[in-house]
């Protein structure tokens, strides 16, 4: 799809634990005990945990199950002092401007041992300092692009005037505190796309806990849920520690050990999905003897759009798509039942693909 999370946060928060973590071996970034070990982005790809595919295989075996997966960039840490070049800060700002969301981690975990850059563990201040980086660094370049604007503005150019009012409003917002994200509309936000504002980024938080915070919310976490609502925000609460031993596990160990520690599923697993969500992304199916798969596509895609992410072809040559459902798989066990029971959808070039559906495409070229 070419959407691409990044990773982002203080040093040794555990952002490269969680990445490596995720990516299981795709794409290991250096894990330490002090500040900059991670200089140059890491590029990951990670699979997205789907239990609907599960579900699909028990009803339509076949020979190879392929899931959806993301591209996760893992970004340096940032400190106090970044938008003006600390701790090579407007290398890593660079990063994230070339993401298109954000995965936050916090540290909301007490450890003697592993060194915090401000001294102690305080979650929205640590938030802060973040925003405030990124807040300074975009304050800079609406400053830059008013002063342009503005010049065209002058001349009549309806365009420039259109950008002249929103650019004005981000540089008054950005100047009391406000991040783009909070700031400005949908409509606004497109219409100053081109200044790659870094606040602007749609944020997931990631808190970062001890292993006896797993199962119930320290005073931490609760402190940046609280947060993440109030911004209409998400997040979600993970032991990158645990992860990290999770994923060095044989897969035929794992249940165990979640069970162990009075868990359902990885912690990743959920992540996984919230980056997913995040970046507006959903998924619909195709199955099949050789291979059942998890296809990923924007939210509000068309199914030509849809077929055209399995190959151009299909889109060019689209005519139409069956479509049906998991719960109508479910129900009545085989494609040839949902067809006899008139529940196979015939769907045209207009159809916009629900997340979860079950497709095949019939094309022409």
């Amino acid at each position: 799809m070419g959407l691409t999370a990044g990773i982002i946060g203080l040093p040794n928060v555990g952002k490269s634990t969680i990445f490596n973590a995720l990516c299981s071996g795709s794409g290991k970034a250096e894990a330490a005990n002090y500040p900059f070990c991670t200089i140059d982005p890491n590029h990951g790809i990670v699979p997205v945990p789907d239990e609907r595919l599960t579900r699909i295989t028990k009803l339509i075996p076949t020979e190879k199950i392929v899931p959806a997966y993301l591209e996760l960039i893992d970004i340096a840490g940032l400190v106090r002092g970044a938008s003006k070049g600390e701790g090579l800060g407007n290398q890593f700002l660079g990063h994230i401007k070339s993401v298109d969301a954000v995965v936050h981690v916090v540290r909301c975990f007490e450890d003697g041992d592993v060194v915090h850059v401000d001294g102690s563990v305080d979650p929205l201040r640590d938030i802060s300092t973040i925003d405030t980086e990124l807040m300074y660094k975009d304050f800079e370049t609406a400053e830059k692009g008013l002063a342009r604007v503005s010049k065209l503005a002058k001349t009549g150019d309806k365009d420039a005037k259109t950008k002249f009012a929103v650019y004005e409003k981000i540089h008054q917002k950005l100047g009391e505190g406000v991040p783009a994200r909070k700031a400005l509309d949908a409509e606004e936000l497109e219409i100053i796309a081109d200044m790659h504002l870094l606040s602007s980024k749609p944020v997931l938080y990631v808190t970062n806990v001890g292993e006896d915070d797993l199962l119930e919310d320290n005073k931490y976490v609760k402190t940046v849920a609280g947060h993440a609502a109030s911004e209409g925000a998400s997040y979600v609460k993970i032991c990158g520690k645990v992860e990290a031993e999770i994923s060095e596990l044989p897969v035929e160990e794992r249940a165990d050990f979640l069970d162990s520690l009075g868990l359902a599923e990885p912690g990743l697993s959920t992540l996984a999905r919230g980056i997913y969500k995040l970046l507006g992304l959903e998924t619909f199916f195709t199955a099949g003897e050789k291979e059942n798969r998890a296809w990923t596509i924007h939210a509000g895609a068309t199914a030509p759009q849809a077929a055209g992410v399995i190959h151009s072809d299909f889109e060019k040559g689209f005519i139409r798509a069956d479509v049906y459902t998991l719960a109508d798989l479910e129900n009545y066990k085989s494609e040839n039942a949902i067809r006899a029971a008139g529940k196979m959808k015939s769907e045209g070039r207009d159809y916009i693909v629900k997340d979860g559906d079950l497709m095949f495409f019939k094309f022409n070229v």
